[in-house]
């Protein structure tokens, strides 16, 4: 395994998000204006197919450049999915509550500030009716899936380790920054408010070296923020 420098990192970073930026500001629009079904249904499309999906294609290129697969034990020694210890499950849910915490007043000091906050940039915009969106779910799991598990495996599993090898312990702040730009086309406010997820995640996973954790974490907060946002609770 060879180190990941800051440059190297940055290109993929950006490309993955020029790649989300192209998807979510011409795609999603395009289909959404021509066949007159709500953006989300195509960030589900889109997103898990076109973005997320493309993730995981390019961490197993990177895996067979590394030639990763030759250990039968690469899952655990190369991409660090370890058993989750007491330990790790302590740092996973206090990780979920410290950034839930954080988040929310990020939140409510941007709404004293701008006045109300759209939880969805535009290309997830959709209308719910007072039952709920329930349908929506059923197209939301598999997309849910492959975000996970796309970003994990490649930022976490792939990269992190990589770039540790180049900027010792503190490399979960430029990986965080990197994080950052890749999800520019969610727009400054949504960024804002997910400044504690970008950093405390990849801190807690460089620090146990466990891509579980990083899996538990983002599944955690992108989960049932979702569900609460299409169910009308948020």
């Amino acid at each position: 395994m060879r180190p990941l420098k800051p440059v190297a990192s940055l290109f993929i970073f950006l490309s993955a998000a020029l790649l989300l930026w192209i998807q979510t500001r011409f795609t999603i629009p395009h289909l959404s204006q021509s066949t007159g079904h709500e953006p989300i249904f195509y960030w589900f499309l889109v997103g898990g197919l076109g973005v997320f999906l493309p993730l995981i294609i390019l961490a197993w290129i990177l895996l067979v450049r590394e030639e990763a697969f030759k250990s039968p034990q690469w899952w655990k020694s190369r991409l660090f999915f370890r058993k989750m210890t007491q330990e790790d499950w302590l740092w996973t849910i206090s990780s979920i509550f410290v950034i839930g915490a954080l988040s929310a007043a990020l939140l409510k000091g941007l709404q004293a500030v701008y006045g109300p906050v759209d939880h969805n940039p535009p290309f997830m915009h959709f209308t719910p009716p007072e039952t709920g969106q329930l349908g929506f779910l059923a197209l939301w799991f598999p997309y849910w899936i492959l975000n996970i598990m796309g970003e994990e495996i490649l930022w976490r599993g792939v990269m992190l380790s990589r770039q540790a090898l180049a900027g010792g312990r503190q490399v979960w702040l430029w990986h965080g920054a990197g994080w950052a730009v890749f999800h520019i086309a969610f727009g400054w406010k949504l960024l804002i408010i997910m400044l504690p997820i970008l950093f405390i995640l990849p801190y807690v996973v460089q620090k146990r070296q466990n891509t579980w954790i990083g899996v538990w974490i983002h599944a955690a907060i992108n989960g049932p923020s979702f569900i609460a946002i299409t169910m009308g609770w948020l």
